[in-house]
């Protein structure tokens, strides 16, 4: 076996191309160093411009901020003097002067040969000349108030030190305002300002947190400090703040030091980018470390994945962009009755009833149209499938856009629901509710027994008082000359016209009765809402005529026209107007004020609120709490399912049922009012939608 000769090992390079190399080497570290120290040299000497320049602009604008704040107690001060308001009226204005300014310290007012006339101290603090009398401490005031005597305006004093107990002190100003009556001195106001006060209201307002503001004399001599911090002393500014014969200097010092330097940079440097190189092994490392974990993870969730498809009893179908099905779960199948290989692929799918392929073909290329918004389809329809027997069954499917990894739309996902034991639930359901309601109209109409006797027999006695009269007029006729005839023939027309007017009325009652209970029809439909108080109201008043209460409607013409299920509204209205009636009898309230009220009102574009107003004793708070509770009742004949029946009714109509004080501040009785909302007919919302697939 031949193997390659061994490359001969390169000639060593020359001494004058390695002495190049270093100097190459020696010159790139050396532009490196030189890099760097500039680097650092600029850097320092911007952090240091950057730290002046911000102790020169918070003393600018600390400055600015105590002239303003001096303007503005000038200005406070001078309000005092105005209109030259009596000593009284003065002591009484400087005492609110000091509780609103708390730079105040004191005022005094003074004659023409500066004596005291009276003083105020401030509410805050203890009396500023309480350790030192104010006749040692007037040097500085006479002097400003000379000055302002001569130049006919207010004049600021030299700030001068004043002891306070405990070994403490505060710095002072006075201000010296002259005061004129009738154009001539009258003497003067003098305003004392603590300039500690003012200087820590110029650093709150300026933000002049990181620095330490004072204000020195032109010695360099600290008269009082604000801030938080001390200064360093590195990086300083001051800034004249000129008053009215006075000039004080602010000094603003930053609390930051010089900047310091960040040692060996190029160390630093170096170990980062070697830090850097042994992170980005560590990194790769853990990747393929994570590949591997992550293709196991993989394969774990397909497995865990299938098993829950497989356990779902949900179907979940998917499909391409053309509609055929890609996949289906154990739980579609066993739902559809086909196995998964005849449904994947098959156009048309074998669960689509035959008569309405057509019909589901054309649907489906409209939801699967990818111009329509993605979002839409993931709303919920109702359709029909079918078993492979032939069974038609109801579904819902829920779909959501199908992606595939680089997001591009590949198709739809499908979850399908089998419906058809809720449609079932919801039959019985119904029927259900259709034996309680003539469960309850049977026990209304069981109730109006009574009434129903009563109101009958006035119609019946009237009948049978006439017939008596017929048959009394008749024998009368027998026995009575020919010429009276014709007044007893007119007599008998009389009386068998009532009696035809009576039996009328009793056939119109019972009439009322036999159609409300034998009432089946559960479809909707727009109906007037003045047609169901008429309907409702020959059964009211058979109640309302026993217990001697007036019925008052209050409908507007034309009456708004509702989207009901008329003969379930209708028993709302009964139920509703049966208690108002009931809660007005015996003792709760005198006959002459049993009156019940009916009343509709437009409320909204879309709703129409009907009101059953009475004006009984009201409903206790413990029996609100409990009204529509089924089985809760107050009566003994009761059942307890009326309210709560209605509230019902009117929630499966989108209304809602509640109730309240017939009027405000228990106006004409306590009374309540029962109202409830019906929606108004919409076409364009009640028209039959078509069924999609």
């Amino acid at each position: 076996m031949n193997l390659p000769a061994a490359s001969a090992p390169s000639p060593e390079p020359p001494r004058a191309r390695r002495g190049v190399r270093w100097l190459l080497w020696g010159a790139l570290v050396a532009l490196l160093l030189v890099a760097q120290s500039l680097l650092v040299g600029l850097t320092l000497s911007y952090e240091e411009a950057r730290a002046q320049d911000r102790a020169d602009a918070v003393a600018a604008a600390a400055s600015g901020e105590m002239r303003r704040l001096v303007q503005r107690n000038l200005q406070s001060a001078q309000s005092l003097t105005w209109n030259d308001p009596p000593l009284t009226q003065w002591h009484y204005d400087a005492q609110e002067m000091l509780r609103q300014r708390r730079e105040f310290l004191r005022m005094e007012m003074r004659d023409n040969d500066q004596r005291l006339l009276d003083a105020v101290e401030t509410p805050f603090r203890p009396p500023l000349f309480g350790t030192m009398a104010r006749g040692e401490l007037e040097i500085e005031m006479h002097a400003a108030c000379a000055t302002a005597r001569r130049v006919a305006s207010p004049q600021f004093s030299r700030s001068y030190f004043v002891p306070q107990a405990g070994g403490l002190g505060l710095e002072v100003v006075d201000l010296c305002l002259p005061v004129d009556r009738g154009g001539h001195p009258s003497g003067y106001m003098i305003a004392t300002l603590a300039l500690g006060q003012l200087l820590e209201d110029a650093s709150n307002a300026t933000g002049a947190g990181e620095h330490e503001l004072s204000l020195v004399e032109a010695d360099g001599t600290r008269l009082v400090r604000a801030g938080l911090h001390r200064g360093s002393g590195v990086f300083h500014a001051t800034r004249l703040v000129d008053l009215p014969g006075n000039s004080l200097q602010l000094r603003a010092d930053a609390v930051q030091g010089r900047p310091g330097l960040i040692p060996n940079l190029t160390l630093a440097l170096v170990v980062g980018l070697s830090l850097l190189l042994l992170g980005l092994v560590v990194v790769l490392a853990r990747d393929v470390r994570r590949r591997s974990v992550a293709e196991t993870a993989l394969a774990e969730a397909l497995a865990f994945r299938r098993a829950m498809e497989d356990s779902l009893v949900t179907g979940l179908r998917a499909r391409d962009v053309r509609g055929r099905v890609t996949y289906v779960n154990p739980a579609f199948c066993a739902m559809v009755g086909f196995e998964a290989h005849e449904l994947v692929g098959s156009d048309p799918p074998p669960y689509w009833p035959p008569e309405r392929i057509d019909e589901y073909r054309q649907r489906q290329s409209e939801r699967l149209t990818l111009a329509r918004d993605l979002n839409a389809q993931r709303e919920g329809f109702e359709t029909q499938f079918m078993r492979r027997n032939g069974e038609r069954f109801p579904v819902m499917i829920y779909e959501a856009p199908l992606l595939d990894r680089v997001g591009h739309h590949a198709g739809w996902m499908s979850a399908v629901l089998d419906v058809s034991a809720a449609r079932r639930m919801e039959e019985l359901s119904r029927q259900q509710q259709e034996r309680l309601q003539a469960t309850a109209r049977l026990a209304t109409v069981g109730e109006m027994a009574s009434l129903l006797s009563h109101e009958l027999n006035q119609p019946l006695a009237a009948i049978a008082s006439y017939a008596t009269g017929s048959l009394n007029l008749v024998n009368e006729a027998d026995q009575q000359p020919g010429d009276t005839v014709v007044e007893t023939v007119s007599m008998l027309r009389q009386a068998l016209e009532r009696i035809a007017e009576q039996a009328e009325r009793a056939g119109r009652v019972i009439k009322s009765v036999h159609g409300f209970v034998r009432r089946r029809e559960r479809s909707r439909e727009a109906v007037g809402a003045d047609v169901l108080i008429e309907a409702v109201l020959p059964l009211v008043r058979l109640q309302a005529r026993k217990s001697g209460t007036r019925l008052e409607v209050e409908c507007p013409k034309p009456a708004p026209r509702v989207w009901v299920d008329r003969t379930m509204v209708e028993q709302v209205l009964l139920n509703l107007t049966r208690n108002g009636i009931q809660a007005m009898e015996g003792d709760a309230t005198p006959l002459d004020q049993r009156v019940l009220t009916l009343r509709v009102t437009q409320t909204h574009a879309r709703w129409v609120r009907v009101s059953v107003i009475d004006r009984g004793p009201g409903i206790a708070p413990e029996v609100a709490a409990r009204l529509f509770t089924p089985f809760f009742t107050t009566r003994e004949e009761g059942m307890g399912l009326g309210l709560s029946l209605c509230r019902t009714v009117i929630e499966q109509h989108g209304g809602a049922l509640d109730f309240g004080p017939a009027a405000p501040n228990g106006a004409n009785g306590p009374g309540t009012e029962f109202r409830f909302t019906l929606a108004v007919p919409d076409p364009a919302r009640h028209a039959a939608e078509p069924s999609a697939e």
